[in-house]
C-alpha cells in the first residue's frame, strides 16, 4: 500500500489558503477612490475644521460647540474618504463627525471602530452612529452592542442583518435611492427587521453609489439626478433627523 504523504498535502493546502488569502487582500485593497468633490471636502476653512487622526477623519463646526456627534462607518471596498461631502455638510450645521477608516476596504473587520471616538470626545453628549451599505450593517452591529450611549442609528442604503435593534430603545432613520442596485423591493423586505417608528427618506432618482463620491458603481443602476442633488437630500433629510434627536 502507498504511504500517504501527509506533509506534502499539508503543504498544498497550506499554499492554497495562502493564495486565497491573497487573492482576496488584492480584491479588497482594489477600492473605488475618492472624486475630487471628495478631496476638496477634505480640507479646513472657516465653516469646518478637519483634521486626520490615526486614520480617523473628525469634522468640527469652527463657530459652534457642538453638544451631538454622527459617526459613519464607509461602505464595502469604497475609499473612505469619499464620503467626505455629504458629512461635511452635516458638520457645516454644527455636528461633530466622525469618518471612520475601515481594514481592507470592509468595515466588518473592525466593527468596534467608534469606541475610541466615544471615548476620546467627552463634550460630545449624545451620539450617532451611520454607515453606508455593508458600513450600514457594520453601524447596526455596533449600535446593538452600545445602546446605552448611542441615541440614533441612520442607514445610507442599507439594512441591518437582523431583527435584534426591532424592540431596541434607538430612533432609527433609513435613506435609499429609488434606483439603489438593491432594489426597493429589497428596503421594502427589510423593514421587518426594525422597529415600526422607524423614519423612511426614499430619494427619487437617487442610486447607491451618490452616497458618496467614487463614480459608477458595477451592478448599481443610473442614478436619475446627479450627485450634488443626492448629497444634498441625503444631508437635509439626515440634519432633520438629527435635529428631532436633539435635547
Amino acid at each position: 500500500m502507498k504511504k500517504i504523504n501527509f506533509k506534502l498535502i499539508a503543504a498544498i493546502v497550506a499554499a492554497g489558503l495562502l493564495i486565497a488569502i491573497g487573492a482576496f487582500v488584492v480584491w479588497a485593497n482594489d477600492a473605488y477612490p475618492p472624486g475630487e468633490p471628495a478631496l476638496q471636502a477634505l480640507t479646513s476653512d472657516t465653516l469646518v475644521n478637519v483634521k486626520l487622526e490615526s486614520g480617523v477623519y473628525t469634522f468640527t463646526p469652527v463657530n459652534t460647540a457642538p453638544a451631538l456627534g454622527f459617526i459613519f462607518y464607509p461602505g464595502g471596498r469604497v475609499d473612505y474618504r469619499a464620503y467626505a461631502p455629504v458629512l461635511r455638510m452635516i458638520a457645516e450645521k454644527g455636528y461633530f463627525v466622525a469618518l471612520l477608516p475601515a481594514p481592507l476596504n470592509l468595515a466588518f473587520f473592525d466593527i468596534n471602530a467608534a469606541e475610541p471616538v466615544l471615548a476620546q470626545h467627552p463634550e460630545i453628549t449624545q451620539w450617532v452612529v451611520s454607515g453606508h451599505s455593508l458600513g450600514g450593517v457594520a453601524a447596526s452591529v455596533f449600535a446593538k452592542d452600545h445602546l446605552a450611549q448611542l441615541d440614533g442609528l441612520v442607514f445610507f442604503a442599507s439594512y441591518p442583518a437582523d431583527d435584534s435593534l426591532k424592540q431596541a430603545d434607538i430612533k432609527v432613520l433609513s435613506i435609499y435611492g429609488t434606483r439603489d442596485m438593491a432594489g426597493v423591493e429589497k428596503f421594502e423586505e427589510t423593514k421587518s427587521l426594525l422597529s415600526t417608528d422607524t423614519q423612511y427618506v426614499v430619494i427619487e432618482g437617487g442610486n447607491h453609489a451618490q452616497f458618496g463620491s467614487y463614480g459608477p458603481q458595477a451592478g448599481d443602476n443610473q442614478a436619475a439626478i446627479s450627485a450634488e442633488e443626492q448629497w444634498t437630500q441625503v444631508t437635509t433629510a439626515t440634519l432633520e433627523f438629527l435635529k428631532e434627536l436633539e435635547r
